[in-house]
């Protein structure tokens, strides 16, 4: 990992941001107050009775590369995302103080949705109505299970009962938009145990909900101990019966299933293309759009060019306004054109017809790869898109990487 602090290729990406203009906006915070098994996002798990107060530290340095950056973003940008670590660890005053610096830097002025991860543990009254005051219009609070010995084995820290406090408190303060994020294919859990969580979702009647399979990602605890043989990973055939049963208890709840591990809402006596809840951030992702990272190991992709902010929070509170940087990639045309066919088939109504016939020429492999996966049954199309079937997914991540 090479750590740059000016870069050549940001003159390139400076010049391109004019006609390309990020339109959604991430912000990473990486405090917790524990360190999940499972997550291999980055985070620092800090008290909050730390004397060298970090996080004070943190939200000056946040502020600073926002007002840095804020000439990237003078015409939106049109969605927010904050994402961790635990953002609703962060104090109050500190929440206050950063929301106010972001409506005074016109940063909020365009924004359609404003999401904030929460950990149910950590949200009060009062953080909730600061959020709400200062812009926020979307939480999305982690559930990952409700059944405490499960949440044990995630080495997941927050009362079950905690979800519907946390969804109170941000309904009180009136934001309305909310996401229960949960997994699935946790060791020990039953189809039984689905069930029971499918339930306590939507008894709350959340706008959107997010269901991943559990994924043993390399370098966190949850995998060392599958190594060690203190865990066992569910039955594929299990899992596989468990994913069916979520897709069919929340057709039948009324949500719409958009994208391969995401539900909104539909809301009432619309269509069943209504898309009023799907979360608008997270669409950027899928259909490659352009998008400005901030705070320590934040991803951004502006034009072809991707990178990320060093992920080290002493570096980063280290450095001067414009962070070090890892891990840039100017992706080659065709490089781009696999990835968007992989981001777009994550999405249930797939990739249009027309862009395939645009972007593939004749000779392109991946056409032949798509015609095989269509005679498996792996890929369908419709008159306008080409799509997922629902056969294909159980095994999307197989399909996809193949037309990468």
């Amino acid at each position: 990992m090479q750590s740059v602090q000016n870069p050549d290729w940001c003159v390139e990406v400076e010049a391109l941001v004019g006609e390309n203009a990020p339109t959604g906006l991430y912000i990473h915070i990486p405090f917790c107050f524990h360190k999940c098994h499972y997550c291999d996002f980055y985070s620092i798990a800090e008290p909050l009775d730390n004397e060298s107060d970090r996080q004070a530290v943190f939200c000056e340095r946040l502020i600073d590369e926002l007002v840095w950056r804020s000439r990237w973003l003078a015409h939106g940008p049109n969605t927010i995302f904050v994402g961790g670590g635990t953002p609703t660890y962060m104090r109050v005053e500190l929440w206050r103080r950063l929301l106010q610096t972001m409506r005074g830097l016109g940063l909020l002025d365009s924004v359609e949705e404003f999401s904030v991860e929460a950990n149910p543990e950590t949200v009060t009254g009062p953080l909730a109505q600061v959020l709400a005051d200062g812009g926020v219009n979307r939480v999305s609070i982690g559930c990952q299970s409700f059944d405490p010995d499960l949440l044990k084995t995630l080495e997941r820290w927050h009362d079950p009962q905690s979800v519907s406090r946390a969804v109170g408190h941000f309904r009180e303060a009136g934001i309305s938009n909310i996401n229960l994020d949960l997994i699935h294919a946790i060791p020990g859990q039953t189809l039984e145990m689905i069930d029971v969580d499918l339930d306590a979702v939507l008894a709350l009647w959340p706008t959107h909900a997010s269901y991943y399979g559990l994924t043993y990602e390399p370098n966190t605890a949850m995998t060392q101990r599958l190594r060690l043989g203190q865990v066992s990973s569910v039955d594929e055939d299990v899992e596989r019966r468990m994913y069916e049963h979520i897709m069919n208890r929340f057709m039948t709840a009324g949500f719409e299933h958009y994208e391969v591990s995401n539900w909104s809402r539909l809301p009432q006596g619309s269509s069943a293309n209504a898309s009023t809840y799907r979360c608008q951030h997270n669409m950027l992702y899928w259909t490659n759009g352009n998008w400005l990272g901030i705070g320590p190991s934040a991803a951004s992709h502006i034009a072809g060019h991707r990178w990320k902010n060093d992920p080290h929070l002493g570096r980063y509170l280290d450095s001067g306004p414009q962070p070090v940087t890892v891990d840039h990639e100017k992706l080659s045309p065709p490089r781009r054109i696999g990835e968007q066919i992989m981001l777009g088939l994550r999405l249930r109504e797939g990739i249009t017809l027309e862009w395939i016939e645009e972007n593939l020429a004749s000779d392109d492999k991946r056409l032949g790869i798509i015609g095989q996966m269509i005679g498996a049954t792996m890929l369908e199309k419709t008159q306008t898109h080409l799509r997922l079937s629902r056969q294909g997914l159980f095994v999307a991540d197989s399909v996809i990487s193949q037309l990468l």
